[in-house]
């Protein structure tokens, strides 16, 4: 950092700065040879991704080791393609996909050298998903005091939940509460029953209606599809507030983490009779605030710290919920059947009275619909779907992949064949956007955050194409290299 006192009354040239760089002419950046944090499935590709400087000619020839008792044994030797520049580098592509020994490997390329990486049938078993159980959405619970053994993540927080934010403002993280609450509740009215549930936002302690619903949805998805109520590491308690890392409880830890999100959700939908936008820290040196949860607020209600609660009026979000609570409903009916109906009743009234005022809404209707059809095979559902076909294969990228779940359970002849039809330009747009990149996925330069969480969309929704339709799409796609 570099810093200059402005003098008092100065507004032209106040300070000046001449800044020298020193530059070595003939300095080029080492190579970087980049493979897979996991390691690799034997079956699945394997390709070592070799970042250079763009000026560097003196092109070498990488070589695959495996790592022995005896030391290091030259398994492979050849000519990378070149796949060209990406951004301000030059990049290599070194395929060894049908090396399918087990065991450790490290690839080199000159003086360059991978992290030491392993091929084994048993690679995705363990530390790949479950540390998201163990210990990411555990740490992020909201109003809740989280220990590990005899570490303590964060003690009991936002116990003051929360207060109608003001009318007519637009808060510094940019949520805008109209001229309305959209509720009984007046502006600084306390609103009861919002501290349970919820996870903090990355990078600060707000609860988004769209971070809680989705996660929870996403979680959902999980156990239906992968079935992983085994896991157990985490005591989860609700009613006493308190959860312990690597302390099992006899519990599903997925389903006790669908609980704590389903939990807010519904208490928010309860209290205001609609849903939150947003509860959040009404105040920038709040809202700055990295220390324990705990000290965000002081837990006692009725005085300036008590975070807000903004509302909204969002056909397209309120029926994203919609379907997201009614998967959430279909997963939790027999861990918590209370919160399982409650789950459901709102999904049902949500998809009776959110309006569609323009076609963009449309898709978020048809894929409550879906949802709400899968969890109770109700006839209004289906039909709904079903007379919104023409919708649905126009905008195939939009619903295909969540419509497949349907197909599989309605099995109408007339939708199957268009979707079959429709979704081979899905699978044409995924090989163009793999093409993008030297890493097989797309990028995006503006906004990083938003950039990681379209590559993240990609994938997680082509597992639900490549489940649906394994004969269009193919595996690779999610065992991206």
């Amino acid at each position: 950092m570099l810093r200059t006192e402005i003098p008092a009354g100065v507004s032209v040239n106040a300070v000046r700065w001449i800044i020298r760089p020193c530059i070595e002419k003939d300095w080029l950046y080492k190579p970087v040879v980049q493979t897979s944090q996991i390691g690799y499935h034997p079956n699945q590709p394997k390709i070592a991704v070799i970042e250079l400087d763009d000026r560097d000619t003196d092109i070498q020839i990488p070589v695959l080791y495996k790592i022995t008792a005896n030391g290091k044994e030259e398994v492979r030797k050849e000519v990378a393609e070149n796949w060209g520049k990406f951004l301000r580098y030059n990049y290599l592509r070194f395929d060894f996909s049908d090396i399918k020994e087990e065991g450790l490997y490290q690839v080199c390329y000159g003086n360059s050298e991978s992290a030491v990486f392993r091929i084994a049938y048993d690679v995705y078993d363990r530390g790949v998903w479950q540390p998201t159980l163990e210990y990411f959405l555990p740490v992020q619970m909201c109003h809740m005091w989280i220990n590990d053994k005899y570490r303590v993540w964060h003690d009991l927080c936002h116990m003051d939940d929360a207060i109608m934010a003001p009318v007519d403002i637009n808060h510094i993280d940019g949520y805008v509460q109209g001229p309305s609450t959209l509720t009984t509740y007046k502006p600084g009215d306390r609103v009861p029953g919002l501290n349970i549930g919820g996870w903090h936002d990355a990078g600060d302690y707000d609860l988004r209606i769209e971070s809680q619903a989705g996660e929870t949805y996403i979680l959902a998805m999980a156990q239906e599809n992968f079935n992983i109520d085994y896991y157990d590491e985490t005591t989860v308690d609700q009613l006493n507030r308190i959860t312990e890392i690597h302390q099992p409880d006899g519990k599903p830890d997925i389903l006790q983490q669908i609980e704590n999100g389903a939990l807010t959700i519904v208490a928010g939908y309860q209290a205001l009779g609609r849903l939150y936008r947003g509860i959040l820290c009404p105040t920038v040196r709040q809202y700055v605030h990295l220390g324990d949860a705990s000290a965000h607020t002081d837990n006692c209600p009725g005085n300036h710290d008590d975070r807000w609660v903004f509302t909204e009026d969002n056909p397209f979000r309120e029926l994203t919920t919609a379907a997201q609570l009614a998967a959430t409903s279909r997963v939790l009916g027999s861990f918590n059947d209370t919160l399982s109906h409650h789950c459901l009743e709102i999904a049902r009234e949500l998809f009776r009275i959110t309006r569609v005022e323009h076609e963009w809404i449309k898709s978020a209707k048809i894929h409550a619909a879906v949802e709400l059809f899968l969890t109770t095979r109700e006839k209004e559902y289906k039909d709904y779907v079903l007379s919104e076909q023409r919708y649905i294969i126009d905008n195939i990228d939009r619903t295909g992949w969540y419509i497949g779940r349907f197909d599989k359970a309605v099995r109408d002849k007339k939708l199957s064949r268009a979707l079959r039809q429709a979704l081979v330009s899905v699978r044409d747009n995924y090989r163009m956007l793999a093409q993008r990149t030297p890493y097989g996925v797309p990028e995006n330069r503006g906004n990083t955050t938003s950039g990681s969480w379209d590559v993240q969309t990609l994938g997680y929704y082509y597992c639900f194409l490549q489940e649906a339709y394994p004969d269009i799409f193919e595996p690779d796609y999610i065992l991206m290299p």
